[in-house]
């Protein structure tokens, strides 16, 4: 029995030791399982599934967390691994209760929708060697991480973290291997952080766009094991160091936007292993010789420096080269013949140098070329016929150079080209009928060169046109008809040439006609009245042809900036609001037009002197004429008091008078002004939204005549409100209403919102205008909400550009200037495709003539904090000067991002003087384009800021007319944004190709 006994308490020690080590695993995975529950619970709000399984009850006995999405344990059952990258993970993280997990030494978090600050608290998640926070929406400063010493892995690029950057604490994390802090650019600024430095051991460094300044250290040698190193978009200046010849492991070196300067360093060319290359925008010289030498290469980057020489022969042999962009530099010589006739080439820019020779024929030899830039050099010989086969070419630009010959035939109908530039050379022939294929083309260059023949009807297929420049060429015979089936069209220019034949009146039917040149040839007939159908029509050149007939009166329909009818054979009187609205030298070189008013002009013939007999008859036809208008107006008098009698009893009347054609009642308006229509309020009234019988949306401006309505005293003021008016009038005030009605009741811009009619009777008045769906400007640059999504850059320039047409139109297009007086944001509204219309004009001045002082001005203090213009502190005048200043504030407000009146200015400080003093370097000018614009596109924002800063001039003198503003934007015209989102491994970057409106590209980033 006792040896039986005693036999038996080996193996019950062992079963106890089993059962002492399950409840350790119990215990141990019962406190992960509780951090792991805590932390779902702060995320609760996700959109993610992942959570779903994140649930103890499906495993009872255990209780164990490990098998969780995204979890993973080692053998003791303990968390070792958070992995949720780009899981639609959402919300807030204590990062003390997740370090709360003893055994974990990985955390991905990367690519969610986190947010708060990154706390103190990961300091105690000691073991970590994987810590992954990118592409969240954290704030506040990055906590000390010297704690993390096992640390291999650190990406927190574009995580939103500020302030400065604890990079002292690197120094401890001997182990890094991979660093990413990257597009961080609210950091302080920094000098480079030497600590990097000695991190020997890193393969993987992302520094781009995180605000370093000063050199790159010598030392930076030191990190050998680099295969990847990106410092781009920073404030890094002096010259690359030779030390960087030694990371003989780089296969990407990216160094763009800096201000480096000096030359490619030597040595650089033992850099055998690059595979890309981009040191653009930056202040580099001297050749390129260093880099004949990266045979792998397959980007090279380096436009817009000061690089001089020959590109090298041996480009010719790269055999994985696929981008090359050199634009903007000083290379001569000739590209060598082999160029891109290897691999898989995709797009070539050298515009902008000083190069000769022939174009490389083989670089679309393997049928992948995209595009090929080469504008503004000295090529010679023709265009190779071997593009004429290249399908996938998209852009295909060679102007400004001295090519010549014909173009190869299936080059005009190339099945993805979108813009062909071939003007300013020495080009012959004729355009081909290949064209009809070219269903992508928007815009076809080809003036200046030596062109010939008639335009093919085939090339009215080329449905896709929006501008065609055919000027100073050799092009004759008619303009076909068919010019109708290019409904996108928006700039003709055919001048120069030798076209016959009448204009044809189906050009109208291009309802997007912008601007139409066809002067300096042999048009003929007469010009068609149909012109004035064309509403968005802004310059029209029909000088030096052979036009007859007279000048249609629909003509004064249209706001042109440019008219120009001279040195044709027109006849006839010229229509008076012509002779008002532009320079006399437009209608000069036609001996037989007339006119009563304009010197040079020989008078018509109803002004021609009448003899005493025709004259009494006339007199005697004036006189009864008066009288029977006299009849009829006591006779209309009479039936308006015995209505306004009868209304009094049953109602107010109303009393309609209508600017355009309407195809509403005033029954439609009135009836629709409710609560439940209501879509804005203001000073004098509120608006309303109407939408009529046949579905089309109007806005309806209430303006009461009295400032309440509702007030006891203003009712009983209401019977004697018709003689304040007169009074008002008699004194030189135009009330509200008043001012709105004159300054619109004429007005035709594109750019001004439209005013359809005025309905008043004896309590209120309502003003009538077309429906903009889109709100205002503020409201989609500062809205809380923001339902419509950010504006990106290029809207923002067109809103720029349309809303200061619309300002010129008003200062220097109608017979009598307008001054708005109250120009801001939120008087700038957008229709369906954020086009911008000027609008509520309540407070707009008509220019009657010279003041008394001598100056064109109003002393009625109007407009908006924040937008208006200092000389009202001490002159209480206002000119359109006043105006151009307002619109200064506006386009601040577009490239900032930011509102006039901010606290961050400072007391009694605005945008105006916040902008003004922070324009002291190039830094700190990119510093103030909004953080939404991309980096590639803060170049052209700041041109338009440039723009801002004039217009907002203290001396109202200084500043420029509208007139100008719009030539300085138009001269201004950004980059065409074509943004590529790439995966780049694990630093997750995101990559940008810009195009210049000239067809450059800005940077074609590629990654491993």
């Amino acid at each position: 029995m006792s040896s039986k006994g005693n036999s038996s308490i080996p193996g019950a020690c062992k079963k106890f030791k089993v059962f002492l080590v399950l409840c350790l695993f119990s215990v141990s995975s019962s406190d992960d399982l509780q951090v792991l529950l805590q932390l779902k619970s702060s995320l609760s709000k996700s959109k993610t599934k992942v959570f779903d399984s994140w649930n103890p009850e499906n495993n009872l006995i255990s209780r164990s967390p490990c098998k969780f999405s995204g979890i993973s344990c080692n053998s003791n059952q303990s968390v070792t691994s958070i992995d949720l990258p780009y899981s639609q993970v959402s919300g807030w993280i204590d990062f003390g209760s997740v370090c709360e997990l003893k055994s974990l030494t990985k955390l991905d978090l990367g690519g969610n929708s986190l947010f708060g600050n990154i706390t103190d608290g990961l300091k105690n998640c000691t073991k970590l060697t994987y810590l992954d926070l990118s592409l969240n929406s954290f704030s506040g400063a990055m906590p000390d991480l010297s704690n993390l010493v096992d640390l291999r892995f650190l990406n927190l690029n574009k995580t939103g973290i500020s302030g400065e950057f604890p990079w002292e604490s690197l120094e401890k994390l001997s182990s890094l291997e991979f660093l990413s802090v990257g597009d961080n650019p609210l950091l302080l600024r920094s000098k480079f952080p030497t600590e990097v430095v000695n991190l020997n051991k890193l393969y993987w460094l992302y520094l781009s766009n995180c605000s370093l300044e000063g050199q790159i250290p010598k030392e930076i040698g030191n990190l050998t094991e680099l295969s990847n190193l990106e410092l781009s978009s920073n404030y890094l200046s002096g010259e690359i160091p030779e030390t960087i010849a030694k990371l003989t492991k780089l296969r990407q070196l990216e160094l763009y936007s800096n201000e480096l300067s000096g030359k490619i360093p030597l040595g650089f060319r033992n850099l055998i292993s690059l595979k890309r290359f981009d040191a653009s925008a930056n202040r580099l010289e001297g050749d390129l010789s260093e880099i004949k030498s990266l045979s792998n290469l397959e980007s090279l980057q380096l436009f817009e420096n000061k690089l001089s020489g020959e590109v090298p022969e041996e480009f010719g042999e790269f055999k994985f080269l696929v981008n090359l962009s050199l634009y903007g530099n000083m290379l001569t010589g000739p590209l060598p013949q082999k160029l891109g006739s290897w691999a898989d080439f995709n797009f070539i820019d050298v515009s902008e140098n000083h190069l000769t020779g022939e174009i490389p024929p083989d670089m679309c030899k393997r049928g992948s070329m995209q595009k090929l830039l080469m504008l503004q050099n000295r090529f010679n010989g023709s265009i190779p016929a071997n593009y004429a086969n290249c399908s996938s070419m998209t852009r295909f630009r060679v102007s400004n150079n001295s090519l010549s010959g014909a173009v190869p035939e299936a080059l005009w109908g190339l099945p993805n080209l979108d813009f062909l530039d071939l003007a300013d050379n020495r080009f012959e022939g004729s355009i081909g009928p290949a064209i009809q294929n070219a269903k992508l083309i928007t815009q076809l260059h080809l003036q200046n060169n030596i062109f010939s023949g008639q335009l093919p009807p085939e090339m009215f297929e080329a449905s896709s046109l929006k501008l065609i420049d055919l000027s100073f060429n050799r092009f004759s015979g008619d303009l076909s008809p068919g010019i109708q089936r290019l409904t996108k069209l928006n700039s003709l220019y055919l001048q120069g040439n030798g076209f016959s034949g009448e204009i044809p009146n189906s050009i109208t039917q291009c309802a997007h006609l912008n601007n139409i040149d066809l002067s300096q040839n042999s048009f003929s007939g007469d010009i068609p009245s149909s012109l004035g159908s064309l509403e968005s029509l802004n310059s029209l050149n029909l000088s030096r042809n052979q036009l007859t007939g007279g000048i249609p009166d629909s003509l004064s329909s249209l706001k042109l900036s440019l008219l120009d009818l001279s040195n044709n054979r027109l006849s006839g009187p010229i229509p008076q609001s012509l002779q008002d609205s532009y320079s006399n030298e437009r209608f000069f070189g036609n001996p037989d037009l007339c006119s009563s008013s304009i010197r040079f002009f020989k008078p018509c013939p109803s002004d021609s002197p009448m003899s005493p007999k025709l004259r009494t008859i006339l007199s005697c036809l004036l006189v009864l004429t008066t009288l029977v208008l006299v009849v009829v107006a006591m006779l209309i008098f009479v039936r308006r008091r015995a209505r306004d009698r009868k209304s009094s009893k049953s109602g107010s009347s109303w009393d309609v008078k209508s600017f355009r054609i309407l195809n509403f009642t005033e029954q439609e308006i009135t009836s629709a002004i409710k609560a439940e229509n209501l879509i804005g309020k203001g000073g004098s009234g509120n608006v309303y939204r109407v939408v009529l019988d046949n579905g089309k949306d109007l806005a309806v401006k209430h303006i009461w005549n009295n400032n309440n309505n509702n007030n006891a005293e203003d009712n009983r003021k209401r019977s004697r409100s018709g003689t304040a008016a007169m009074l008002m009038r008699r004194s030189g005030y135009l009330p509200e209403f008043d001012a709105e009605v004159a300054a619109l009741s004429s007005v035709q811009h594109v750019n001004v919102v439209k005013l359809y009619c005025s309905i008043t009777s004896d309590d209120s008045s309502l003003l009538v205008y077309e429906y903009l769906p889109h709100g205002s400007l503020w409201d989609r640059m500062h809205s809380c909400d923001k339902v419509n999504g950010r504006l990106d850059w290029e809207a923002r320039y067109e809103i720029a550009l349309g809303a200061a047409k619309g300002l010129e139109y008003l200062h220097h297009g109608c017979t009598r200037p307008v001054i708005h007086r109250d120009v801001k944001s939120s008087n700038i509204l957008l229709d369906e495709f954020l086009k911008p219309r000027i609008a509520d004009f309540g407070l707009a001045k008509i220019v009657q003539g010279v003041c008394r002082d001598g100056k064109d001005s109003t002393h009625v203090i109007a407009g908006t904090h924040g937008y208006i213009a200092p000389e009202y502190a001490y002159t209480y005048k206002v000119n359109e000067k006043s105006d151009v200043y307002s619109f200064g504030v506006v386009l601040m407000e577009l490239v900032t991002g930011k509102r006039p009146i901010e606290p961050e200015y400072g007391e009694n400080k605005d945008i105006v003087y916040w902008v003004c003093g922070r324009m002291t370097s190039r830094e700190s000018i990119l510093g103030l384009v909004d953080s939404s614009i991309p980096i590639a596109v803060r170049e052209d924002a700041v041109k338009v800021l440039r723009v801002a800063v004039l217009c907002t001039t203290r001396l109202p003198a200084l500043r420029p007319s509208m007139r100008a503003v719009v030539q300085m934007l138009e001269d201004a015209e950004p980059c065409r944004l074509i943004t590529i989102a790439i995966d780049k491994s694990n630093s997750r970057k995101h990559a940008q190709l810009a195009e210049y409106k000239d067809g450059k590209p800005n940077s074609n980033k590629l990654s491993p």
